[in-house]
């Protein structure tokens, strides 16, 4: 399902700048720009991708949990371990990977050039700048479904947030990576004790039944309360050793 942004009739704020509208294969994707404020980069960045709103640069609480949750639920003593990040967003949950010295191999997928643009020469390269300039780092323009299903790469931790949920697609063809057939093939990406973390902007009990029947073990989800509306959630699923 794919909602337009909205505004709220309280909003005290100017209406967001368009900073840039791009069309691409999978639609448009444009990135907009919000009076200054409480963001990271000192005024607040929003991407919204066919009319649906992503995420924006005003929190990042939950984009932080995706990281930590994932590198606590690793088995205890595993060294360096490897993570895959989908996809780049606004640069948080790399941002966050990067300045914890207990990861090792760093993998970023993000099927959009506009995303990778904004971060590389736009105004999103004040959160991942020193990130991407890790030696760790690696960013791959590719689609995250595709290369979860190709890849002969495995991981220790795959932490997913290409959409607003397993029930909220931004496109039609993401909603396999939450298929059984996708939930397998991220559990064939993963190393023995291997943790699959997914975001998502409201709880879904069906989706933690669907990891369990993927064959995951440890389901669970960690909540993050919101200003407005249900808690943004993380669920998190491990495979065993």
């Amino acid at each position: 399902m794919t909602v337009p942004y909205v505004r709220y009739d309280n909003d005290t704020e100017a209406a967001p700048v368009t900073v840039e509208r791009r069309e691409g294969p999978y639609g448009e994707v444009v990135l907009r720009r919000r009076g200054a404020g409480g963001g990271a980069t000192g005024e607040v960045y929003e991407i919204i991708a066919n009319g649906c709103f992503l995420m924006d640069t005003s929190d990042g609480r939950s984009e932080r949990l995706l990281v930590d949750a994932a590198l606590a639920a690793l088995p205890a003593g595993r060294t360096d371990p490897a993570v895959l990040i989908g996809g780049l967003g606004v640069g948080f949950s790399l941002a966050h990977a990067a300045a914890e010295p207990r990861w090792g191999r760093i993998t970023v997928v993000e099927r959009e050039g506009a995303v990778i643009d904004w971060h590389r020469t736009g105004p999103l390269a004040a959160i991942s700048a020193g990130a991407l300039a890790d030696p760790r780092t690696e960013l791959l323009h590719t689609d995250l479904v595709a290369h979860v299903r190709t890849a002969g790469a495995t991981y220790d931790a795959l932490c997913l947030d290409i959409d607003n949920g397993p029930g909220w697609t931004v496109t039609e063809d993401n909603g396999g990576l939450y298929s059984p057939t996708g939930l397998a093939a991220c559990r064939a990406r993963l190393t023995p004790g291997g943790v699959l973390a997914v975001w998502s902007a409201q709880p879904s009990p069906e989706f933690d039944d669907a990891l369990r029947n993927a064959g995951f073990d440890g389901v669970r989800t960690e909540e993050i309360t919101v200003a407005r509306g249900v808690p943004d959630v993380v669920h998190l699923a491990v495979k065993a050793a």
